[in-house]
């Protein structure tokens, strides 16, 4: 990559960061909200894309984790414990949980394990239905507090989702560190072809459970947040529509692309309500809009991005193999 063409990565980076910083503030409560769940959302979409499109495990349980961690949160958090310490519970217990719902994947795969997890999805929607000395049942958990950030209250929509950009910008961090180290790569090996990772060296077995314990973590993540966000949550939202929800934002984005998970989050979350316009064709509009990106491009929007640079490259190779080419026969 040229200087200039880092130069202006940078730059662009560091505009986009600007504006999500600035142009909140003159957004309305409503504006706010949507923004917020588009960071919550991301975070758990980053999650399944490092569970799906990283290591090739299919999963359809994000929505479940996204569950439990938005339960411990509203629990700990009403009964006075600061939301830091909820979120940490959220990703212990998410981790546990991945941990174990990983064990199918040494066994089965692809559309099977798809299944496994699914049912762990029905599994932890009727236990947060129907436990209701724990979850609330049908009535759910309400007046659940926004917390305190070193003594500032955030029970305002802005200080709220700053809350929620931060917790983006923290994991975002983590996982672009993640996918650069040896685990990261050790994903790709599993997904690309297992056996040949195992001949390589690569405990298989230990990082596909590694792939979904992490994954769930982040799932935990957005959904502790989630809680202080909607400051209520029933069993209604947790549902399978939910997973496949994530499952379609990782895919649209550009499974496997670090900067997919934001993309398809964005089209998720706000490209419904850019369409509301059209009153009470929008969702009819949002699917099919969906549906012929897909068609296009399986790969995602990413993955349109991807296949262009890519020709240009290989053009660009063409063209410098050309003229090695005639100057080595001007020379003979």
């Amino acid at each position: 990559m040229s200087g200039f063409a880092r130069s202006l990565k940078i730059a662009l980076g560091l505009a986009i960061i600007a504006a999500l910083i600035i142009v909140p503030m003159n957004f309305n409560r409503y504006g706010l909200f949507i923004l917020s769940q588009w960071a919550v959302m991301s975070i758990a979409a980053m999650g399944l894309n490092l569970t799906l499109g990283y290591a090739g495990q299919v999963s359809l349980a994000q929505g479940a984790f996204v569950g439990i961690g938005a339960y411990a949160s509203a629990i700990m958090t009403t009964h006075g414990w600061p939301l830091p310490a909820a979120i940490l519970v959220a990703i212990v217990l998410s981790f546990a949980i991945g941990w174990v719902l990983g064990y199918p994947a040494l066994r089965v795969q692809h559309h099977y394990l798809a299944f496994v997890t699914l049912a762990f999805s029905t599994l932890a929607f009727l236990v947060f239905r129907n436990e209701s000395w724990l979850t609330g049942g049908i009535y759910g958990i309400s007046n659940i507090p926004r917390p305190h950030i070193f003594g500032f209250a955030t029970n305002r929509p802005l200080p709220f989702y700053y809350v929620c950009l931060g917790s983006l910008a923290i994991v975002s961090l983590a996982v672009w560190w993640l996918i650069r180290s040896p685990w990261g790569r050790a994903f790709m090996a599993l997904r690309e072809n297992p056996l040949r990772a195992q001949s390589l060296g690569v405990d298989t077995r230990r990082y596909t459970l590694m792939a979904f314990a992490i994954g769930s973590a982040l799932g935990g993540v957005a959904g502790a947040l989630y809680a202080p966000l909607t400051q209520y949550i029933d069993p209604v939202p947790f549902n399978l529509s939910l997973s496949l929800d994530l499952l379609m934002m990782v895919i649209v984005g550009g499974a496997g692309f670090y900067f997919g998970p934001f993309l398809g989050a964005m089209i998720a979350v706000l490209l419904p309500e850019w369409l509301r316009f059209t009153d009470g064709y929008y969702l009819m509009l949002y699917a099919v809009a969906v549906m012929l990106l897909l068609i296009w491009s399986p790969t995602g929007i990413l993955g349109i991005l991807d296949r262009y640079l890519a020709e240009r490259r290989t053009k660009a190779a063409s063209a410098l193999r050309a003229v090695a080419k005639s100057r080595l026969e001007t020379a003979q």
